[in-house]
This record gives C-alpha cells, structure tokens and sequence, in this order.
C-alpha cells in the first residue's frame, strides 16, 4: 500500500539533499494540510496499477469522534479531469451528518458547481480531494448543513447517544 508520507519520503530521497537556498526552502515550504496528510491519517492504495485513475483512500482519524475508525473512499477520475471534479464515495458504512449510510458525500470541492463558490475549479488538485475526506472527519463536521439529516439532529439531540452510535459503527463496519 502507497502512503503519502512514504511518497514524499521518497520523492525527498530522489532529489537529493537540500541546499540552503532560502528561496528554494521558502518554495518547499510544508503547508498545514500537507502536514496533516503526513501525520499517516490517510494511505492510498491502487488496486490496479494499470488503472492510475482509479485509487482507494483509506482515512484512520487520530482524533475526533471518528477516532479509531478506517473508512475506506473510491475516488475514481474522469477522462474531463480537471474541469470537472473525481467521483467519490464511501466504502465504509458511517454514522456521519455529511456521509450518507450509502456513500454519498457532502463537500463541497466535489460539486462541480456550487453557490459559495468553493466548489471545484481546474486549479484544485487530488491533493485538495484527499485533504478534504481527512478534514471530514476534524475541521470540516459540519452539523449545520447535513447531507444526513437524521445524523445531525442526533447529534443535536443527544451528544453521547451520537457519540455512542459513530462508535457502535466503527466497531462494526470500520475495523
């Protein structure tokens, strides 16, 4: 299985020792999000190496109610890539206001058109795809507006008995 960090490892190792350029260090510059893709919460995976345009993404959060879980995502890349954004869905039942049971999912650089203007643009990347299904389980729960309607106002309802359920679902479907 391919994981980002042993990519980048490994990309590092291909193109030698830095130099003490500061401009050259300035433009290798670590993002936050690259960082928490580093952290080994997401790992890729090609079942046919033959098919580059098709990958799995497995997300294990570290943190968050999701803790503990592995949640498994086909990503899938049309031949209009990059005017239009990859096909995604989730594997792995969940418990999730913006995850349906069946693998729908609701962010928003995958709509190819949105109304708050962060849907998918040609400048956005697998990078921001892979980023966004990590952050879904962190900074990106929105309860606000779900695609699982009865999941969030569970959640609204009863914390513990949320909390509860999400982890009823990881010992079943996430292990």
């Amino acid at each position: 299985m391919l994981t980002l960090a042993s990519k980048l490892k490994r990309d590092d190792g291909v193109k030698g020792p830095r130099t003490s350029n500061p401009a050259s260090d300035s433009t290798r510059r670590v993002s936050i999000r690259d960082k928490l893709l580093v952290k080994g919460t997401c790992k890729v995976n090609f079942p046919d190496p033959n098919k580059l345009h098709y990958f799995q993404l497995t997300v294990t959060p570290d943190e968050g109610y999701y803790q503990g879980g592995k949640f498994q995502f086909e990503i899938e890349v049309p031949d209009a890539y990059n005017m239009v954004p990859p096909k995604v869905k989730c594997l792995t039942r969940i418990w999730h206001p913006n995850i349906t049971e069946t693998g729908e999912i609701c962010l928003s650089l995958l709509r190819e058109h949105s109304i708050d203007g962060t849907g998918w643009a040609p400048t956005r990347t697998l990078k921001d795809v892979v980023w966004g299904l990590n952050s879904l389980f962190t900074d990106l729960l929105n309860f606000d507006d779900p695609l699982n309607i009865e999941a969030a106002e569970h959640h609204l309802r009863d914390k513990e008995d949320f909390r509860n359920k999400v982890e009823d679902y990881i010992k079943r479907y996430a292990r």
